[in-house]
Formats: structure tokens, C-alpha cells, sequence
């Protein structure tokens, strides 16, 4: 009678000098946002583009794989409500990040017939029941915060690691020769410390670097309107959220950085 010999699966680890380890995909770099995330299709139509279209400049994607899921248009309710942040759940897993910014888009009307896409400002917990022209349902709009909150802490419900991160600034030079902080960054630092994320103010980045530019140098970014930028605006933008990055405190995404 011959007798099975079955091999646990850890000594032949060991035998092949393999390190005993659960065998895991790399880790995954979700971003979501609106058309200063990612403009278009994200391949400069328009010579537009947003910055996580260049955080493969910045990041090694040897080891992390980046996902831009921004879309233009988009405000922290619709990306909701169209399906996209349900689709990004059935897939993120313990360990990936999801980097957020959303703002530019949250001001519009709650139930106009172009758009449908406004929240309602501030982060307490107002509700509105409309009826979505667009969609053609009923629906309960909420506030900015709320939608902010709930990307974050489904993120950390799964294991992911949320990092919010403030809106860029529009070209928008008043006559001081100042561009004022965004409100809608101030809710973000705000969300952050409730739900514990993460939190870069790249508002506040952005508009001291086009304070040191002045207005002539900061408009060459911006070839159509003084919100979305052209590819070198974008870099920059890029490379401040990489700068945020760094400056996370036991925030382990920096050592994807190349």
C-alpha cells in the first residue's frame, strides 16, 4: 500500500527560499474627483488635463497600480449617484488608497434640467427631497460633507486608507493680486479631522506657489477658462499632491514615491 505524503505548503516556501508571506496584489491608488482630477478621457483634448492623469510621473507603478476614476462634470454627489464609487467598492481591498477632490462642481443648482448635480453646502447633515430631472427619480440631496464622509469611511470599511485632498484654485487674481482660499477647501480639512482621513491642502499649495508666480505666469496655464489647466498647470498640480504626500505623517503611500 502506498502512503500519500503531502507537503505543507510552508516548507516548500522554505525550501525554494521563498519568503512566507501572504501572496497579495500590489496595492491600488484610486483617485476620484472632477475635471481638474481628470479632463476628458485624460489623454489632453483641448490641451486640457488634470493631475492624476501625471501621478504615474511621481509614483513607482512597479509597485502600486494607479486607477483615475475622475470625471469630468462631476461633483462629490453625482460620482456618487452615477454608479461610480459602487463599482470602485466591489473592487478596493485592505491596503490600496483613495485619494479624493471634489468641490468645483458641488455649487450648482439641486435640481436644474442641465446639470442636477449641486449639493448642499456645508458639512452638517441637511437634507433636501427633490425630483432629479436628469435621472428622472426622486431624490434626497445631502451635504458636501456628507458625501465626503461617506467616500471616507467606506474607504476605511474596507481597509483602504482615505487621503481627502482640498480643490485646486481657480485662475482667479482679485484685485490685491490674491487668489482667496476655496470654502469648499476648508469643509475638506474639516471632514478629514471628523472621519480621520488623511487630509492634503492642495488649495492652500497651489494658490501660495501662483502667488509667487503672479497672475501673467499663473495664466499661461490656463488656455480655456480659469478653472482647467493645460498640461504644465497639471504637472504642477501633480507634483504639489506628491509634496502632501510626503509630509503625511505614518502615511505609508509615500513609499511608493519615486
Amino acid at each position: 500500500m502506498k502512503i500519500k505524503t503531502v507537503i505543507p505548503f510552508v516548507l516548500l516556501v522554505a525550501f525554494f527560499g521563498v519568503s512566507f508571506q501572504k501572496i497579495q496584489d500590489k496595492p491600488v491608488l484610486y483617485i476620484i474627483g472632477d475635471s481638474t482630477v481628470q479632463n476628458g478621457s485624460g489623454k489632453g483634448s483641448d490641451s486640457l488635463w488634470g493631475w492624476g492623469s501625471f501621478m504615474n510621473v511621481f509614483l513607482n507603478t512597479d509597485k502600486i497600480e494607479i486607477q483615475n476614476h475622475a470625471k469630468g462634470g462631476r461633483s462629490s454627489r453625482t460620482f456618487l449617484t452615477e454608479g461610480r464609487w459602487d463599482s470602485i467598492m466591489k473592487t478596493i481591498k485592505k491596503g490600496d488608497y483613495v485619494l479624493m477632490q471634489f468641490g468645483h462642481n458641488d455649487g450648482g443648482e439641486l435640481a436644474d434640467t442641465l446639470r442636477a448635480r449641486g449639493t448642499i453646502k456645508g458639512i452638517g447633515e441637511e437634507t433636501k427631497d427633490i425630483y432629479n430631472p436628469i435621472r428622472k427619480v426622486n431624490e434626497t440631496v445631502y451635504t458636501y460633507g456628507y458625501y465626503m464622509r461617506k467616500y471616507a469611511d467606506e474607504a476605511k470599511d474596507k481597509g483602504a486608507v482615505p487621503i481627502i485632498v482640498s480643490p485646486v484654485p481657480r485662475n482667479e487674481f482679485n484685485e490685491k493680486g490674491k487668489i482667496e482660499k476655496d470654502q469648499y477647501g476648508i469643509w475638506a480639512q474639516q471632514v478629514a479631522k471628523q472621519t480621520g482621513a488623511y487630509f492634503i491642502d492642495l488649495n492652500e499649495m497651489v494658490i501660495e506657489k501662483y502667488r509667487k508666480m503672479g497672475p501673467e505666469k499663473v495664466k499661461a496655464f490656463f488656455p480655456k477658462d480659469h478653472t482647467h489647466t493645460n498640461e504644465a498647470g497639471a504637472v504642477l498640480n501633480a507634483e504639489l499632491v506628491v509634496k502632501g504626500i510626503k509630509q503625511l505623517k505614518n502615511c505609508e503611500l509615500k513609499n511608493y514615491i519615486k
